[in-house]
């Protein structure tokens, strides 16, 4: 992998909400390489550059809000030249409950809108995906609402735990093994 999108909104109003889980991965990430992530304007949102083996990594967080995340990721990718399948996006994900998660390629987007900009501005939906599950709300019309809030504490707790298990096949995408990581990620112990 040379690129690592974490999805989010900026701003402290959105901090710890469930449609930050990517902005939450990705700062885990940065952690772990003992990398800053900062403000870089051409790209639109924070990035971080670390030396992964013989391999130029780039950590991403969109500052665009999540609707137009597509800008932030496609300008870094042109820059780079980086293809869409040395890449992977963490978002969060309705349709899985809070406590897991969950690797693909490809596939629907699953209304996620963050998403569905990714793949208009990249002209493809065939890259890689990290689904961190927040659950639904049960209603469609709270939806919005639903991820723009934080987890009751519970939830945040199983969040938390997703993020962390899905951290643990970081060595494995670091090598773009991603099918031995969503084995990995998928099998349960």
């Amino acid at each position: 992998m040379k690129l690592i999108v974490g999805l989010g909104n900026p701003g402290k109003e959105y901090a710890g909400t469930r449609h930050n889980a990517g902005f939450q991965w990705v700062d885990r990430l940065a952690e772990m390489l003992r990398i800053t992530l900062k403000p870089e304007i051409r790209f639109h949102g924070l990035c971080a550059h670390s030396r992964q083996k013989d391999t130029d990594l780039w950590l991403l967080e969109p500052q665009t809000y999540m609707n137009a995340s597509g800008r932030s990721v496609v300008a870094l990718c042109q820059f780079y030249k980086i293809q869409t399948d040395e890449m992977i996006v963490i978002h969060d994900e309705l349709d899985l409950p809070p406590g897991s998660a969950k690797l693909k390629k490809g596939g629907g987007l699953g209304g996620h809108n963050g998403l569905k900009d990714i793949a208009a501005k990249l002209g493809t939906q065939d890259f890689w995906r990290l689904r961190i599950g927040v659950g639904h709300p049960g209603d469609r019309d709270a939806v919005v609402s639903y991820v723009l809030h934080p987890p009751r504490k519970e939830e945040a707790q199983l969040v938390d735990e997703a993020i962390e298990r899905s951290l643990e096949v970081w060595p494995l995408l670091a090598q773009d093994a991603c099918e031995a990581a969503m084995l990995k990620l998928h099998t349960k112990v």
